[in-house]
């Protein structure tokens, strides 16, 4: 599926820009501890406001197609 189309079909409840709590809901309730790990590894591109992170919707989607990628 093209960026552009899973971006306005998925998750449009949903801000552009999420935090740890909403990622975890969106990957399917994740734990925090793996959430944070993901985040710290890179394996999810994201930035820091202050002392929390910010994640922007697409770096989901994005890391959701390279899992669909590694297990076809």
């Amino acid at each position: 599926m093209e960026s552009q189309t899973a971006y306005k079909l998925l998750f449009t409840d949903y801000p552009d820009v999420v935090n740890v709590e909403q990622m975890c809901e969106m990957l399917g309730g994740i734990c925090d501890k793996t959430a944070y790990r993901l985040l710290k590894s890179g394996k999810i591109k994201s930035f820091i406001v202050g002392r929390r992170y910010r994640i922007p919707k697409l770096n989901i989607l994005e890391y959701l197609d390279l899992i669909e990628k590694s297990t076809a």
